[in-house]
C-alpha cells in the first residue's frame, strides 16, 4: 500500500502544467540593440505560444570574444536548444557545441556560408542585392558607393562581394569601410551612397552613419531594418515577423523529439521594401515608383 500511494503522489506532481519537469530551457543570443533582431525575438516569443519553457537571453556586443562567450554560456548552463540571431552569434555558437542543437534566423544566404550540418539549421534573410542595388541607384546616379561591413562578421564580407562582382553592371565602384566596435565616421567621405550590409557594429551606430549621410546629402540603404526611424532612406529585409514564426515552428519541433538535421533551412518568403519619403525629400533626393 505505501509503494501504491508513493506512485500515486508522483504521477501528480509529473501532470501539474508549468513544473520544472516538464519544462525545457532555451538559450538565445541576440547581439546587442538592434532592432531587427528584437523584432524577431517578439514575433518568436509570440508564435511559442503559452509554454513552461524557461528563455535565457545573451545581448553580447558585436565581437568575436563577446559572442564566444555567450554562446559559452548558454551551453554550460545546459540549454536544450540556442537560438541565434545573425550570423556571428549562430557560427560562434556552431563553434562552442556540436551537440546542443542551433536555430538561428536573420542570417543573410546561410548556404553560402556551410551554416547547416548535424546540429543547426535556421531561416535565411537574404535579400536580392540587385534589387537593393538598382533602387538606391534610382534615387541618385552612383560612382562610388561605400559599403560598412566588419572583417570579423563573416556575412558581411559575403555580401560585400556579391556587390564588387556586379558593381560595373550598374557603373559604380566599391569604396570599402570596415568597421570595429565603433565607427569612424572621418573616413565615411568621397561616396556617393552608403549602403549598410548586416554588419552588427554599423547597424547599432546607425545615427552617426545617417548624420554623416545628411551632412553630404547622399542616400543611404540597407539590408536589415532598424534603421528607417533615424533616418537610413531605403530598407530591403526579410520580413522579421516571418522570421520568428518560421523560428518558432523550427524550436518546437525539436523540444517535441524532432532531430535538428531532419529539418531543412528555410528561405524567406516575404521581402520588404521601406522608403524614408521625410528623409530623402529632406535632402532634395528623388524617389520614383520604378
Amino acid at each position: 500500500m505505501r509503494f501504491y500511494v508513493l506512485f500515486i503522489i508522483t504521477a501528480l506532481i509529473l501532470l501539474v502544467p508549468g513544473h520544472s519537469v516538464l519544462a525545457s530551457q532555451i538559450g538565445v543570443i541576440m547581439t546587442g540593440n538592434i532592432e531587427y533582431y528584437q523584432k524577431i525575438h517578439d514575433s518568436f516569443l509570440e508564435n511559442m505560444g503559452n509554454h513552461t519553457h524557461k528563455i535565457v537571453v545573451q545581448k553580447p556586443m558585436p565581437d568575436p570574444m563577446s559572442w564566444t562567450n555567450a554562446a559559452r554560456k548558454l551551453t554550460a548552463i545546459g540549454s536544450d536548444v540556442i537560438v541565434s540571431y545573425g550570423a556571428p552569434a549562430a557560427l560562434m555558437t556552431m563553434k562552442a557545441t556540436a551537440e546542443i542543437p542551433i536555430v538561428f534566423a536573420g542570417v543573410f544566404d546561410p548556404g553560402s556560408m556551410s551554416m547547416t550540418g548535424k546540429n543547426a539549421t535556421g531561416i535565411s534573410s537574404a535579400v536580392s542585392i540587385a534589387t537593393v542595388l538598382k533602387h538606391l541607384s534610382a534615387i541618385k546616379k552612383i560612382s562610388k558607393l561605400g559599403i560598412i561591413l566588419s572583417k570579423s562578421e563573416k556575412d558581411t564580407i559575403l555580401q560585400t562581394k556579391q556587390i564588387k562582382k556586379i558593381e560595373s553592371t550598374f557603373g559604380f565602384q566599391s569604396v570599402l569601410i570596415a568597421v570595429k566596435n565603433k565607427i569612424n565616421t572621418d573616413r565615411i567621405r568621397g561616396v556617393d551612397a552608403l549602403l549598410l550590409t548586416t554588419c552588427s557594429t554599423g547597424m547599432m551606430n546607425v545615427r552617426d552613419i545617417v548624420e554623416i549621410a545628411r551632412r553630404d546629402k547622399i542616400p543611404t540603404a540597407a539590408f536589415m531594418g532598424g534603421g528607417e526611424s533615424e533616418g537610413i532612406i531605403l530598407t530591403v529585409q526579410a520580413d522579421p515577423k516571418e522570421q520568428g514564426k518560421e523560428l518558432a515552428g523550427m524550436v518546437r519541433k525539436i523540444l517535441n523529439g524532432a532531430d535538428v538535421s531532419d529539418i531543412p533551412l528555410k528561405e524567406p518568403k516575404n521581402i520588404e521594401i521601406t522608403v524614408n519619403l521625410k528623409e530623402a525629400t529632406g535632402l532634395a533626393l528623388n524617389i520614383t515608383n520604378e
